[in-house]
């Protein structure tokens, strides 16, 4: 079939597997011009198909030669119908980690239930025996409670008051005023139990008291925390909320490997395109700006740039890992330099429909977000007939 991307909202409803394909080949060829890194060798990615997930899965693949199982919650194509992107992804990094003589096998689940945890350590004893790493990566808007049978949806809203500011819709460039009202508690609570660190805990508890993890084992999760302009409806919201337990539950993790000499951190990442980063009010219109000045001054970054710095001068430098004052490593480090986001204020003031373009990078999120799906990349014929039916190789 011809795929072409098709749009609802700040939802792309297909995926291009050729164009996912040559996403992640273009990420491994990164990886491997930046050269080895002396790091994991057995690793367990939960939230393994896009974003920081899929960048942490091929940085340890590509960069340190590591055998990895990747955890994630993806569609399978159908007949005349396109899988996700996730799913398209996962199945050209197994390929190419295949062709490199790398062991590379995935499950596709619910990363919350305690049947794919289960699924994972048995993998892990089969075919690895102990992991070194543990990447939790997980973003979802639901969660099943395994416990409970409860289902959690997390909400994006300030708290204590309503929130309003400038937005920008970035499929047609128009700046407008955008107003959310304040959470109750009952969106704090979910939020929390969807987004904070309580599954993350529940992995590291499932995976020790299995016995499969090595000696020194450390586990990373991703956060964010972001500038001023974004902190009343990000971080000092009910997102922000979750943020705060999944940091808290580092030290929780620490704690409880420490008969193993491991060690959990927080990484706080930058603001990147993301499906789920499009549909924040306020965020599109922070990072079309962000964009245009980090190119400007040559320090831009998308996820494997990120992962692969992360990776390479922050976790395996042979030094202890530099963290700041509440313990959390900081890539987003560029990004909150202060010449950065105070052209960002000054430029946040001026922006309108008219002037946007010129002033942020708008082109870049767009293509940015149509790559996300496999479209928009060179050297892919969207043209010619593609099929759809591509399949995870490990996943039967």
């Amino acid at each position: 079939m011809i795929i072409e991307p098709r749009m609802r909202g700040f939802i792309c409803l297909t995926a291009h597997p050729e164009g996912c394909a040559q996403s992640v080949k273009n990420q491994i060829a990164y990886v491997k011009s930046k050269g080895a890194i002396k790091g994991p060798k057995k690793v367990l990615v939960v939230g393994a198909s896009t974003g920081f997930g899929l960048a942490s899965r091929i940085t340890s693949a590509f960069g340190s030669d590591a055998a990895t199982i990747g955890v994630f919650f993806e569609k399978e194509p159908a007949e005349g119908k396109t899988a996700t992107p996730g799913w398209y992804n996962s199945a050209a990094f197994e390929k190419e980690a295949t062709a490199a003589g790398l062991y590379a096998k995935s499950i596709n689940g619910d990363a919350f239930s305690n049947e794919v945890k289960e699924q994972a350590i048995a993998m892990i004893k089969a075919d690895l025996g102990q992991i070194d790493l543990v990447i939790y990566s997980l973003a979802s808007p639901v969660r099943l409670h395994p416990a409970t049978g409860v289902l959690h949806r997390s909400t994006l809203k300030p708290i204590g008051t309503t929130f309003s500011n400038k937005t920008v819709d970035f499929h047609t460039g128009n700046v407008s005023q955008v107003s959310i009202e304040p959470a109750v508690q009952e969106d704090i609570d979910n939020t929390v139990v969807v987004m904070g660190g309580e599954d993350w805990a529940m992995w590291m508890d499932a995976l020790k008291n299995a016995g499969v993890l090595a000696e020194g084992a450390t586990t990373i999760a991703y956060s964010y925390i972001g500038p001023e302009v974004t902190e009343a409806v990000y971080r000092k919201g009910t997102i922000g909320r979750a943020k705060d337990h999944l940091e808290a539950t580092a030290f929780e993790i620490t704690d409880s490997l420490a008969s193993l000499g491991g060690k959990a951190y927080v990484s706080v990442n930058k603001a990147l395109v993301t499906q789920a980063s499009s549909a924040i009010p306020v965020i599109p219109l922070y990072i079309s700006l962000l964009y245009k000045i980090m190119k400007e001054k040559g320090i831009h970054e998308g996820c494997i740039e990120q992962i692969q710095r992360l990776f390479e001068q922050r976790l395996y430098t042979g030094q202890p890992i530099p963290t700041d004052e509440k313990g959390r490593i900081r890539i987003d480090d560029w990004e909150m330099r202060e010449d950065v986001q105070a052209k960002i204020k000054e430029l946040w003031d001026t922006a309108t429909s008219d002037n946007l373009t010129h002033i942020g990078d708008l082109s870049g999120y767009k293509l940015d977000f149509l790559n996300l799906f496999g479209f928009d990349f060179d050297g892919v014929d969207y043209d010619k007939d593609t099929n759809e039916m591509v399949m995870v190789p490990s996943i039967k």
